[in-house]
């Protein structure tokens, strides 16, 4: 959800949340988001117009922080993060609520002590991988990343895709394969049947452009608690199919 894209987009937090998001992603509207889709990009210009700013967001999100029970993850980039110094900007995003943060243009060389920052104010960073990532380095990005590892399926921007990016499942393989940290898959996933498809790599999905698309085609929040249940739903579905193809299976002979 891009912060301060609409009067009431903090209920579209409430309605994710009731529709059974595990964490709610907050993004920082910034005039360059170099990563971004044009969903994504749209969304931050429409909340740049409306005024929004980073202290306008975070007041919005302290407001409602007591009705929040998921946890609430920022993700902006590094110009933000060093305006006024990581130490100060980490310690606004807690004062807010927020436990988690996104810094997708932040080098791991240069994430040490943002990283260290963060995890003075009580917010845990997590960094992003890509398939072309080589391993020395992708190491150093799931040591890094605290709560869980961002594995980016593609190469490209954020945005709606025809079919889950044929990278996603071989990058979760290799950050699977160093590590127990949750690995969530994002960039292009649209529908439940692609977050199904993702999750069946990983641990869990990333749903943002295709959720924006909605907001600013002007649907209320009622109606995108409907489009989260559904991709909760295929994603529950998804793990049930996990745990029954990696369930126990008798051996013989053995009867107890």
């Amino acid at each position: 959800m891009t912060g301060g894209v609409t009067d009431d987009w903090t209920d579209y937090l409430l309605a994710y949340q009731e529709a059974g998001a595990d964490a709610i992603e907050i993004g920082l509207p910034f005039s360059d988001p170099m990563l971004d889709g044009a969903t994504i990009q749209r969304a931050s210009d429409q909340a740049l117009r409306r005024g929004a700013t980073v202290t306008a967001v975070l007041d919005d999100l302290a407001a409602v922080r007591d009705r929040i029970r998921v946890p609430l993850i920022v993700m902006t980039y590094a110009n933000l993060v060093f305006h006024d110094g990581a130490e100060a900007f980490c310690r606004r995003l807690a004062a807010a609520g927020v436990t988690g943060l996104i810094v997708p243009d932040l080098p791991v060389d240069e994430a040490t002590e943002v990283a260290r920052r963060a995890a003075e104010a009580g917010v845990r960073l997590t960094l992003l991988a890509a398939p072309t990532t080589p391993p020395g380095r992708l190491t150093e990005i799931v040591t890094l990343s605290e709560d869980f590892v961002y594995a980016v399926s593609l190469l490209g921007t954020t945005g709606e895709r025809d079919g889950l990016a044929s990278s996603a499942a071989p990058l979760a393989a290799r950050i699977k394969a160093i590590t127990d940290k949750p690995v969530l898959i994002g960039f292009g996933i649209s529908t439940p049947a692609q977050a199904a498809a993702a999750a069946r790599a990983g641990d869990g999905v990333v749903v943002a452009s295709a959720l924006m698309r909605r907001v600013l085609d002007g649907a209320p929040p009622i109606e995108l608690r409907t489009e989260v249940a559904a991709l909760r739903a295929a994603l529950d579905q998804a793990d049930q199919e996990v745990h029954a193809a990696h369930a126990h299976t008798e051996i013989p002979g053995d009867r107890r």
